[in-house]
């Protein structure tokens, strides 16, 4: 991978869809039109995934190991640290304020 951000990092967030985009889509010249034809899945899917709009699901993960070759953990991975990186950033600002550690 090329994207020059480290994942486990809470403060920098790397969308799957940015990967997609950039590390399959673009260099193999591959529209999201036609991944998602490849795929089986509606257009707007892999649109909104390589808008940064949604997630990568399970089966989204499956079929995009199945076209891609990485594992469907490569995918969900991705997807997990991103959702983590994000909850960190909500974290910091309202649930630190209003969750407090229980005391033994």
């Amino acid at each position: 991978m090329s994207i020059p951000r480290d994942l486990s990092h809470p403060g920098a967030p790397v969308h799957p869809g940015e990967v997609l985009r950039e590390e399959f889509l673009v260099p193999l010249g591959i529209s999201a039109n036609a991944l998602a034809m490849a795929l089986h899945v509606p257009s707007t899917r892999i649109s909104e995934i390589v808008a940064e709009r949604r997630g990568i699901t399970a089966d989204t993960a499956y079929r995009l190991s199945r076209y891609f070759g990485p594992s469907p953990t490569f995918w969900m991975n991705m997807q997990l640290n991103y959702e983590l990186a994000v909850a960190y950033k909500y974290a910091q600002s309202v649930i630190k304020k209003e969750v407090r550690p229980r005391v033994a």
